[in-house]
C-alpha cells in the first residue's frame, strides 16, 4: 500500500485539478453565455434605469437605509426610525403575483374584464386627472371599422375665422419640421356621427381625427413652423395585410421610419388620437370657451423614454402656464394589454397626444389646436435659439 500511495495521491490531485479546470470552464460559458444573452435582448427586457427604478420603488426607503447602514457604520446615527431590513417574503410576493399591497388596484386587476384598460401611471397629474379618468385606449367593434357601415355626418358648424394675422417673424424657411400621423386614423367624434351614442362606435373613414391634424398644421404654419399631415388610413393598411386592429401601431410604425428616411429636416413626430372618455372628462373652460382637453401618453418599453418624457413634461407645464387645466397630464403605458412603445423608440421627439374625447365638437379641438400650437412655438423657437448658442 505504501507503494502505491504516490501515485494514489497524485491521481488524485490530478482528479481535483481536472474537476476545478472543468467547473472554471463551465462558470466563464456561463457568464459569457448570460452577458451575450442580456445584450441580445429587445429593449423590453434589458436592464435599464426604468428596470432598476420600478425594483427600488417595490423597496421602503427606511429598509433602503438599512442597507446603507450596513455598508457605511456613519449612516446608523442618523438612520429613521423605519429603517429595518428589506422584507424578503413580500418583495417575493410582489414578484411572484403582482400584488402590490400598497396599490388595491393590483388586487382587481386581472379579476375585472376590462380593468386592465385604466392601467398606467400618472407620472404628471393634470387638473382633475386621476385613476378613475385615465384616458381609454379601446379595441372597436369590426363592423364599425368596415367602411360600407359609415354614418351620416351631421354638417358641422362653421367655425369662426380668426382675423388675418401679420406673417410669423420666425419661420423655418419652407422647411417641414413637424410630422403629424394618425395611428387610429378613424377615430371620431359623436357629436358630428348621426345616430350613434355610443364611444365604442365613434369611428368614421372620412370624419375623424385627420381633421384636427390639419388644424394643428394650420396653427403651426400660422407661426412660422413647417408641418406635414400624413393621412394614411391605417384601417385600410391592415386589411391589405392582413393585420389585426391591435397591430395598428406596427403599420403607422412603417410610416414614421419612412418619414425620417426620406425627409431628414423633419424632428417632431406627433400621433394624434382621440379618449374614448366622456366630455365632462375631456372638456375645459377657459376664459368663458370650451376647449377639448389633451393627454400626452408615453410607452415605457424602450431604453430612452425618460426623454419622451422629459419632452411631455415641458409641454403640459407649457399648457399650464398659458392654458390651465387644457393638459390632463402625462401617463405612462407599459405591460402585455398595450403597445408599450408607441413608436416613441424612433425620437426622443416622438409623441403620442389624445385630443379631446368622444363627445368633443371640431369648434372646441380647433380652440385646442390653436393653443397647443401657441405653446408649441414657445417651446420650439425657444429650443433653437438655445442650440443656435
Amino acid at each position: 500500500m505504501k507503494e502505491n500511495q504516490p501515485y494514489e495521491l497524485f491521481s488524485i490531485n490530478l482528479s481535483t485539478i481536472l474537476k476545478g479546470m472543468m467547473i472554471f470552464t463551465l462558470s466563464l460559458l456561463s457568464l459569457f453565455s448570460f452577458a451575450g444573452m442580456l445584450t441580445s435582448l429587445t429593449y423590453n427586457y434589458r436592464l435599464s434605469s426604468h428596470s432598476v427604478n420600478e425594483a427600488a420603488e417595490n423597496v421602503p426607503g427606511g429598509a433602503l437605509y438599512y442597507l446603507y447602514t450596513m455598508e457605511n457604520k456613519l449612516f446608523a446615527a442618523h438612520a429613521p426610525e423605519g429603517a429595518r431590513p428589506p422584507s424578503l417574503s413580500e418583495v417575493a410576493f410582489r414578484y411572484a403575483t403582482n400584488v402590490r399591497f400598497q396599490d388595491p388596484r393590483s388586487f382587481l386587476g386581472r379579476e375585472i374584464p376590462g380593468f386592465s384598460i385604466y392601467d398606467g401611471e400618472i407620472l404628471v397629474a393634470g387638473e382633475g386627472t386621476d385613476y378613475t379618468n385615465m384616458p381609454i385606449e379601446s379595441e372597436p367593434p369590426d363592423r364599425v371599422l368596415d367602411k360600407g357601415n359609415d354614418v351620416a355626418v351631421k354638417p358641422a358648424k362653421e367655425i369662426p375665422r380668426e382675423k388675418d394675422s401679420p406673417p410669423p417673424s420666425l419661420t423655418t424657411g419652407g422647411k417641414k419640421r413637424v410630422y403629424l400621423y394618425f395611428t387610429h386614423t378613424r377615430e371620431s367624434y359623436l357629436p358630428h356621427l348621426q345616430g350613434v351614442s355610443s364611444a365604442d362606435s365613434a369611428h368614421h373613414s372620412a370624419l375623424n381625427v385627420t381633421k384636427v391634424g390639419e388644424m394643428v398644421r394650420k396653427a403651426l404654419e400660422a407661426k412660422g413652423i413647417g408641418t406635414t399631415v400624413d393621412k394614411t388610413d391605417i384601417v385600410a393598411k391592415l386589411d391589405q395585410s392582413g393585420r389585426k386592429y391591435s397591430q395598428s401601431y406596427q403599420e403607422s410604425r412603417a410610416l414614421v421610419a419612412s418619414a425620417q428616411s426620406n425627409h431628414r429636416d423633419l424632428q417632431y413626430f406627433i400621433d394624434i388620437h382621440r379618449d374614448s372618455q366622456r366630455k365632462e372628462v375631456t372638456t375645459a373652460s377657459i376664459n368663458g370657451k370650451d376647449y377639448a382637453k389633451v393627454v400626452f401618453v408615453v410607452g415605457g418599453e424602450h431604453a430612452n423614454y425618460e426623454k419622451n418624457v422629459k419632452l411631455a413634461t415641458q409641454w403640459h407645464n407649457l399648457l399650464e402656464k398659458k392654458y390651465k387645466g387644457l393638459s390632463r397630464g402625462v401617463i405612462l403605458k407599459q405591460g402585455k394589454n398595450t403597445n408599450g412603445k408607441f413608436n416613441q423608440d424612433l425620437s426622443d421627439k416622438a409623441m403620442l397626444i389624445e385630443f379631446g374625447g368622444v363627445d368633443n365638437t371640431f369648434e372646441e379641438l380647433n380652440r385646442t389646436a390653436e393653443a397647443f400650437a401657441d405653446v408649441f412655438a414657445d417651446y420650439y423657437w425657444q429650443a433653437e435659439a438655445v442650440q443656435a448658442d
